[in-house]
């Protein structure tokens, strides 16, 4: 019974990796680009490490914290640093397709700020 766990979330991980992978071609501006392979690819890798720990763990009663690490590491870092990608992108106001959804942010970023402090 262990062996189907393992084997499916290491087919669940493969498939959401390769997800990912497929967005990061696929899909037509950065900002969306970058949001396919955050998501997909993250939760695949997730799913590998689960994966990893549940064999070694149980099937070789071997502890490991390394790959617990390794998942805290890629859920924290994952998401900080796509979201600074998207900042700098916006700040080099980085064009986005028609599709995008959110078009209002080019609109914010045309707009003078006042920096009058009197």
């Amino acid at each position: 019974m262990l062996e189907y766990v393992i084997s499916g979330l290491l087919i669940i991980g493969a498939f959401f990796v390769l997800l990912g992978s497929f967005a990061l071609v696929k899909l037509p501006d950065f900002y969306t680009r970058l949001h396919g392979p955050t998501k997909a690819t993250t939760l695949g890798l997730g799913s590998l490490v689960l994966a990893s720990v549940l064999y070694f763990t149980l099937s070789l009663e071997q502890a490991n914290a390394q790959p617990l690490l390794i998942a805290v590491f890629l859920f924290i870092s994952a998401p900080i640093s796509a979201h600074m990608l998207i900042k700098v992108a916006l700040h080099q106001k980085l064009p986005m397709t028609e599709k995008t959804a959110n078009q209002n942010w080019q609109q914010q970023l045309k707009k003078p700020t006042n920096t009058d402090n009197s």
